[in-house]
């Protein structure tokens, strides 16, 4: 980047948005007013720096930044058509755009061009919505700060509000910013330091006028029974209500899941306050639109059963459904976009935390950050005074406000496998990695579950963070450490989809060398195995009620008989045949089952690295690096398999092209006619 200007934006942007305390995941915009010379005229221009639309401040970039010429920008004031036509003014911001122009031009960018000051910042952290959400925001606002804060009225984001804001600076010269009622805060400064230093001010006054003058339990008396549980009972609660939950928030439209017991959450349910608060919703329009209006929020003890909570959640999901439908008939006129959905997309259980839930996991996470950041906004204002956001006719307009929309419309297809959570065993290395790997490259969240913990979160880690993959223990011949897995996967990710069965291994014997321990341990791992791991996640996919699907990595050798194979090739025979069992079984709930015969995957398996390919290579009399050679020229088609064409399969077995395809067995050999499917 060249200009300093705009490189000092970016690092005060950086620095504010690195500190939660400052503003949410996304939230909140910066500028900076310089000059550069024009490249068509060779003469000084005055530019607006500013971030677009969607970028998060901690991370921002040059390309996430809007470039308009400053003259262009405010000359729209000659032709604003008034606040009842606002949204007009977006568009028009395309006509001042310089060059290129960077990053599309937020709502908010009239704030930052009209404003006479050379650097604006409009911020979201939680101390300040606090005195913007109190019910005498304005009042609380004189005596925190003076004559230094102004406070602005609610006001949509949008042109108009940048007049207001740029009319309140010119008449309050000694202000260095202002409260938006039921918003955030926005602070100026003639340099970038002083904008930085005068909206941390805001932020750490109005913080400390909190901790100083505000009660000492803003949200009521505990209520008996509604405490924070154990770690582990609420942790193996939350993993017990999962999938239901799941299913609730997904009634319209899938989504992922995301789990938090922070200490805010289990305080915030444990007081009396809560069903009151929670049934006010949030305000800030960051917040409301990642959290949806308000909560669904189960009304037990933390010591109620499994089964009453999950027939008190249905319950609660029908009355939030036709709640949320009056609220959308309430204010719906001709021109609303249709109704997107009337599933909560924030959970509460007393005791145990909350789950959250968007269109992947990033989403679900911050959309319970988001929430976590309303909790501590309704501290504050309920210890200064009294917690009133803006009014559902307003939450409304802005929800299904036409730019919103658009924004939603701009929105990139979704891949294949978006909002899908897989779980593949076996998968730190080899078939079971390559899987893994094409699942995220298609969308969906990875759980890695392998024997071995590190290796299976370094695979993960190779695929993404957290949002993406993790990596979990499982030994799949053990029932409750197969149960942890799973447990620990719709923790994860809010719940599961699909089942991969790949752990595996295999020694190549003859029936007089095989002994029984071989015997057992094949069976255990692939047979045994396999069982344990599909029913477990069976609960999770019919607790759903999403349907799902379970694929197994059989083999070649379950139809066909090679020699000195006995114990490898029986157990594949048992796999391919729970195949056609579970099929039959879990269709009802809209479960499919499906296997995959590989054949002769040399390269990239584990299988044949651990000594497999050597004892194949033995019993057909060449060398081992030949073996995958070997393979290839017996079979029909003359081509080597790998990995990659078995995660391929996967991926057309689980992908909506077959939708209708359960019980079926794909032949992933390069053609090996003694093993065609009859």
């Amino acid at each position: 980047m060249t200009n300093q200007t705009a490189a000092e934006l970016i690092a005060r942007s950086n620095r504010l948005g690195a500190d939660p305390k400052n503003t949410n995941y996304a939230g909140g915009n910066t500028s900076a007013k310089g000059t550069e010379t024009d490249p068509v005229t060779g003469e000084p221009v005055e530019l607006l720096w500013v971030k677009g639309s969607g970028g998060d401040l901690g991370t921002l970039t040059e390309q996430g930044l809007a470039v308009l010429r400053l003259d262009r920008m405010r000359a729209l004031k000659n032709v604003y058509p008034g606040v009842d036509r606002e949204d007009e003014m977006v568009a028009a911001f395309d006509y001042a755009l310089h060059g290129k122009g960077g990053a599309a031009p937020s709502i908010d960018t009239a704030m930052h061009g009209l404003v006479d000051a050379a650097h604006v910042d409009h911020l979201h952290p939680d101390s300040g919505i606090a005195i913007a959400t109190a019910a005498d925001g304005e009042e609380l606002t004189t005596k925190i700060f003076g004559d230094r804060v102004v406070w602005v009225p609610w006001r949509r984001p949008g042109f108009q509000l940048g007049l207001d804001i740029a009319a309140i600076k010119d008449a309050n010269p000694q202000a260095i910013g202002c409260i938006l009622g039921g918003h955030g805060i926005t602070a100026w400064g003639d340099t970038s330091d002083e904008s930085e230093k005068n909206s941390l001010w805001i932020i750490d006054t109005a913080a400390a006028y909190i901790a100083e003058h505000g009660a000492a339990d803003p949200f009521g008396p505990p209520i008996d029974g509604y405490g924070a549980l154990p770690e582990a009972e609420r942790r193996a609660k939350a993993a017990a209500l999962a999938a239901t939950i799941r299913g609730i928030a997904s009634h319209d439209r899938p989504v992922v899941g995301h789990f938090t017991d922070a200490p805010e959450v289990l305080d915030f349910l444990s007081a009396s306050e809560h069903p009151r608060l929670a049934a006010l919703g949030t305000s800030c329009p960051d917040h409301f639109l990642r959290t949806k209006v308000k909560p669904l929020v189960l009304d037990l003890p933390a010591a109620a059963s499994i089964d009453d909570s999950i027939a008190r959640l249905k319950e609660l999901h029908e009355a939030y459904r036709a709640d949320y439908q009056a609220y959308y008939d309430a204010h719906a006129t001709a021109e609303t976009p249709a109704i997107r959905g009337a599933d909560p997309l924030i959970v509460l259980i007393p005791g145990v935390g909350m789950f959250s839930y968007g269109a992947n996991k990033q989403t679900a996470r911050v959309a319970g950050e988001f929430y976590i950041n309303a909790i501590n906004v309704m501290r504050g204002a309920e210890s200064l005074s009294t917690y009133a956001p803006i009014s559902d006719a307003e939450k409304f307009n802005i929800e299904y406000w036409a730019l919103e929309e658009a924004k939603l419309q701009r929105m990139p297809k979704p891949k294949s496998h978006a909002t899908r959570v897989a779980l593949v065993t076996g998968a730190a290395s080899g078939i079971g990695k390559a899987i893994a790997t094409r699942l995220v490259a298609e969308g969906a969240c990875v759980v890695i579950a392998d024997l071995d913990l590190e290796k299976a979160q370094a695979a993960a880690a190779e695929l993404g963070n957290t949002d993406v993959a993790v990596g979990v223990q499982a030994n799949v011949t053990d029932a409750a450490a197969v149960q942890a897995a799973i447990d620990d996967a719709v923790l994860a990710f809010g719940g599961l989809d699909l089942i991969v069965n790949n752990a595996g291994l295999s020694l190549s014997k003859p029936l007089l060398e095989t002994t029984e321990a071989d015997w057992d341990l094949q069976h255990d791992v692939m047979a045994k195995g396999s069982f344990l791991v599909s029913k477990a996640a069976a609960r999770v996919l019919i607790d759903q009620g999403l349907g799902g699907d379970i694929i197994y990595i059989s083999s070649k050798n379950s139809v066909f008989a090679g020699p000195n194979n006995i114990a490898y090739s029986a157990t594949k025979a048992d796999q391919a045949h729970q195949v056609r069992l579970l099929a039959v079984e879990l269709g009802e709930h809209g479960v499919k089952v499906n296997g995959i015969n590989p054949d002769g995957v040399v390269r990239g398996s584990g299988i044949f690295a651990s000594g497999w390919g050597a004892n194949r290579a033995k019993t057909y009399g060449i060398d081992e690096q030949d073996l995958g050679a070997f393979y290839a020229q017996r079979t029909i088609l003359k081509r080597e398999v790998l990995p990659d064409h078995v995660a391929n399969a996967v991926i057309v077995l689980t992908g909506p092209e077959l939708s209708h395809t359960t019980g079926l067995h794909i032949p992933v050999d390069a053609g090996v006619a003694a093993a065609f499917l009859r």
